[in-house]
């Protein structure tokens, strides 16, 4: 059957195929009718337009089956349902961005933090409510894609450490102080030359570490060999109990002093001072890098520091900070070299394990050494110690 376009379409498809301004595929339809009735095949329309077969045959078998009510705008146009789906509005996209930056128990939801599942199930619900129905057919990676161009991770949890302590900026300046004043009495190979003019003062790193777990096995581990080359060990365990380390470091010699007891109460923080001033000569100053615990500042530590006066000087690290204190990274270096996996028959044995630990450790000492930021630190300023315990 010969393929003929009626007269009053003819010109309206021409105009369509050439104008710059038709869309491209409006304007590939209005070609195709106009090669067809020029007597080309389906093949070699296909071959000219670089499209398929199946196009060119389909759009031609669409205007052959035309009724007299089809317009030729209808006829050429995407039906609804087909083709490209509308592009998803900037107000959708933000839209969307809020939701995932809300946690999904505000919303009435279990969870702390979205999935990719969670939350999609969460837009394709609420999306045509809030007027945006075109996200309500959104997929995972759709929602992924919007979000991670806008560099949002509303599944991934990263901690930081607010300053909440309105006097950061002082303490943290008066910590770096004392380390700056230490680093002056070291030669340029590392060597201690002296210990200051006057009245000597011994400067410490202190911290506890709570919760020490003494843990045996039910099983005696399987030592590596040629079969398996790793220690193996039982699931199962006991539980002993936990205990805390008190310890202090010496910044000027290295020197590592433990206390292990079963708490870190007053107490107990009190029987460290008493170790630290039987070590240390009459007349010398102890001065103590520590943390906030209210520990360090209880009534009973009061009355004790005054008992024994001018011997002790506490500057305290800014609340939230605790990585300023050197004896921080001895504690992480203690974990990976003794306490991970350790395994005891008793807590006793724990003890003295970290005990041993210790003389190890003080056999061969290291001195630990601050060098962030301290350029801009003048060193012939004075030391704000916080030996009345006001909350400087």
């Amino acid at each position: 059957m010969k393929f003929v376009i009626d007269p009053e379409h003819r010109s309206t498809l021409e105009k369509l195929a050439k104008s710059g301004m038709t869309p491209v595929l409006i304007a590939q339809r209005a070609q195709i009718l106009l090669l067809k009735e020029q007597g080309k095949s389906a093949s070699d329309i296909a071959g000219e337009l670089g499209i398929s077969r199946h196009t060119a045959e389909l759009w031609i078998k669409k205007y052959r089956q035309r009724t007299p009510e089809d317009s030729l705008e209808n006829l050429l146009s995407v039906s609804e349902g087909r083709g490209r789906k509308e592009e998803i509005t900037g107000e959708a996209r933000t839209w969307l961005i809020s939701v995932a930056c809300m946690k999904p128990k505000d919303l009435g939801y279990a969870s702390e933090t979205w999935t990719t599942s969670s939350l999609t199930k969460h837009i394709r619900s609420h999306a045509k409510e809030a007027g945006y129905e075109r996200l309500s057919t959104i997929t995972e990676s759709g929602i992924y894609k919007i979000l991670n161009k806008s560099n949002i991770k509303p599944f991934r949890i990263q901690y930081y450490c607010e300053r909440r302590d309105p006097y950061f900026d002082q303490k943290m300046h008066n910590v770096l102080l004392v380390y700056k004043q230490l680093a002056m009495q070291f030669d340029e190979d590392g060597n201690l030359i002296s210990y200051g003019d006057g009245q000597i003062t011994h400067v410490l790193s202190y911290d506890e570490k709570p919760g020490i777990q003494a843990i045996a096995n039910v099983a005696e581990d399987l030592m590596p060999s040629e079969e398996n080359g790793v220690i193996k060990r039982d699931y199962e365990y006991k539980r002993f109990g936990t205990v805390s380390l008190l310890a202090g470091i010496d910044l000027q010699t290295g020197e590592a002093i433990p206390l292990v007891k079963d708490t870190h109460n007053s107490d107990d923080y009190i029987e460290f001072l008493k170790i630290l001033d039987s070590k240390y000569p009459q007349g010398d100053k102890i001065r103590l890098i520590l943390d906030n615990l209210s520990v360090h500042k209880s009534e009973k530590v009061q009355v004790y520091v005054a008992s024994v006066p001018n011997r002790f000087e506490f500057v305290f690290t800014p609340k939230h900070a605790s990585w300023l204190n050197l004896v921080e990274g001895f504690f992480s270096k203690m974990t990976k070299q003794v306490l991970k996996g350790i395994r005891v028959q008793t807590k006793d044995e724990l003890v003295s394990r970290i005990y041993k630990y210790f003389e190890e450790i003080n056999a061969d000492p290291i001195v630990y050494k601050w060098s962030w930021h301290l350029d801009d630190i003048d060193p012939s300023e004075k030391v704000q110690v916080d030996a009345l315990f006001e909350n400087v």
